[in-house]
């Protein structure tokens, strides 16, 4: 036998002693020892190795494990010293507190500003109660050697889609695939509102909040739901249920309902109004043209769908509908849905790829991350400078028997200290100018003070910023050796000062990056701003002839005009010259490139 490996395992020896309580070691190494080797007699030496493991391991309990040296301390008094000290170290030096708690306050304000204008980004639509089960069909088709993908729709394929396709659907709803401006008018007061025309499913589907009437109010085609804020406007606070009102001062509608106002994060938020889809196609249309693409369709899916398995089914059902040439594009349907028509909804050449919306916001989201860091680097830096003074402290501490994690502690504690006061001011400056922000993000965001979430968030927020923040000075300053801070001589080598060269490297290159950054997309801003037009823009104006009495009477409406001797011209357009709404192809002229 090899008396070498004849001896219990050297590793299970250490462990043991590492963990075990000095009183009982001796006691407890001759017990296993004796019981190696009874085993190691009567068995092989693997046997007795893996006994001697098992023992050792079975003392892993509370009456063995040695008590650590922080045991006699009272860990609530440990604690409240440190909160004592880093605010005693706080208000000892007011001016560089100031400094530090200051540009983390507004560090963690820009992050929580963008942070939220990103979730309010990724929040869109989810307003509607079924943003799970709502889908907006696409259709994909070929032509000229590429694909291309239109969400607008002819009004047949919807009613082929709600009479053919029934038990897949919950509902299947009509939307004009614009909005409308029209003069809705009660008596003498007149507004051009935006709307949406819409089967009368849409309100149920939408999940409009209704504040006065019900869902059901687009049944009748001489109807409309107004929003809570041109309900005010026309009526101020009374119930306007069964008033009438008069779009385009030709029409009289009675009012069945009024829904509160939708959140600037939805896509119909823009709806002062929703009136009967058969309202909008009276005269001209009906729901069952398969040659005139002025619609979106929505649909809300069953429970047991799935948009995936909906979509294969209904892919080629437009074919046997259409004429030969439109049959020759191939068009192909499909859903998508909800949860991807603000950000994920753009395609190039039949492939879905990433928008230029999605492209922002993790653009925003990333400069969030670097601000924060910008305010964390700060810290340290500032930290890690007042190194000398915070030296003879650390020198006496650990003369003293202090150990160095009950120093990483301490001024892991005062960071985090600073943290929680700079979140405060974080938050009243978040406050503050969050109407600000609104304006100029065109948002309608609010502090969620009411909700769970929020402060399990920011109790996060301040965890990961205070240690992030803290934990390079509470390494470095802990890291001093008593003799040398006491004699004076801190002086530390060339590696030492690294880590804090490169903090600083850091902080100005990101610095630097920001502000070169913002200056290039002001620039940028400015040059589209004033970039030739192609047209002159000085002293024109433009509006919609609503009312049917300027209809046909375009020469009198512009004599009448130009003899005011305020107006030099006037034209007519179906569209404004900006607008890109209206277009028609089958066009050619001399000279045309093919």
């Amino acid at each position: 036998m090899n008396n070498r490996k004849s001896i219990p395992p050297k590793y299970a020896q250490r462990f043991l002693r590492w963990f075990i309580r000095d009183e009982i070691t001796e006691e407890v190494q001759g017990d296993l020892e004796e019981n190696f080797y009874l085993t190691l007699k009567n068995k092989s030496l693997y046997r007795a190795n893996l006994n001697y493991w098992f023992q050792v391991l079975n003392y892993l309990r509370p009456f063995a494990i040695r008590k650590s040296t922080t045991i006699y301390f009272n860990h609530s008094a440990m604690f409240q010293s440190y909160f004592k000290i880093g605010w005693r170290n706080i208000l000892r030096n007011k001016g560089y507190s100031a400094i530090n708690i200051g540009g983390l306050a507004l560090g963690m304000a820009v992050a929580m500003l963008i942070g939220l204008w990103v979730l309010d980004e990724l929040s869109f639509n989810k307003y509607h109660r079924n943003y799970g089960s709502i889908a907006r069909l696409y259709r994909r088709e070929s032509s000229r050697g590429e694909i291309y993908v239109n969400p607008v729709q002819p009004t047949g394929l919807g009613t082929l889609l709600k009479a053919d396709y029934s038990s897949h659907f919950k509902q299947v709803v009509l939307v004009r695939s614009r909005t409308e401006d029209r003069v809705i008018a009660s008596g003498d007061k007149k507004f051009t509102q935006s709307g949406y025309f819409m089967q009368d499913g849409g309100p149920e589907m939408f999940s409009l909040r209704m504040k006065y009437g019900t869902l059901d109010g687009l049944k009748e085609m001489n109807s409309i739901l107004l929003s809570e804020t041109l309900s005010r406007k026309l009526f101020g606070d009374m119930n306007p249920v069964n008033q009438v009102v008069s779009m385009d001062a030709r029409i009289e509608l009675k009012v069945t309902g009024v829904y509160k106002d939708l959140p600037k994060n939805s896509e119909f938020s823009e709806a002062a109004y929703f009136a009967p889809i058969e309202l909008f196609l009276y005269g001209w249309a009906d729901l069952n043209v398969w040659n005139n693409y002025n619609m979106f369709i929505y649909a809300q899916i069953n429970p047991n769908e799935s948009f995936e398995e909906i979509s294969a089914l209904i892919r080629n059902v437009m074919l046997p509908h259409i004429d030969d040439e439109k049959r020759n594009t191939k068009p192909e349907l499909f859903l998508l849905p909800m949860r991807k028509w603000h950000l994920d909804s753009r395609f190039e050449n039949g492939v879905q790829v990433t928008s230029e919306k999605m492209k922002v916001v993790r653009l925003f989201g990333i400069i969030a991350v670097f601000v924060l860091l910008l305010a964390c680097i700060n810290f340290m830096n500032l930290s890690t400078a007042r190194s000398e003074r915070r030296a003879r402290e650390v020198g006496i501490r650990k003369s003293i028997g202090s150990l160095r994690s009950q120093l990483v502690q301490q001024f892991l504690g005062e960071s985090l200290l600073v943290t929680l006061i700079a979140f405060v001011f974080s938050l009243i400056i978040v406050q503050l100018s969050l109407n600000g922000f609104n304006r100029l993000a065109d948002k309608e965001m609010s502090m969620p003070w009411t909700n769970p979430m929020f402060w399990t968030a920011c109790l996060a927020f301040n965890l990961v910023t205070g240690l992030l923040a803290g934990s390079y000075p509470a390494l470095y300053l802990s890291s001093f050796k008593p003799v040398k801070v006491l004699k004076g001589a801190i002086i530390t080598d060339r590696f030492s000062r690294l880590p804090r060269r490169a903090l600083v490297i850091i902080q100005f290159t990101v610095s630097l990056s920001l502000a070169l950054s913002t200056i290039i997309v002001y620039q940028q801003i400015q040059f589209a701003k004033n970039r030739p037009s192609g047209y002159s823009r000085e002293a024109l104006i433009s509006f919609r002839t609503a009312s049917p009495e300027f209809r046909g009477k375009f020469n009198l409406l512009r004599t009448e005009l130009i003899n005011t001797g305020v107006v030099e011209d006037i034209a007519e357009s179906n569209y404004s010259v900006t607008s890109i709404l209206g277009w028609n192809d089958g066009f050619s002229w001399k000279g045309q490139k093919i």
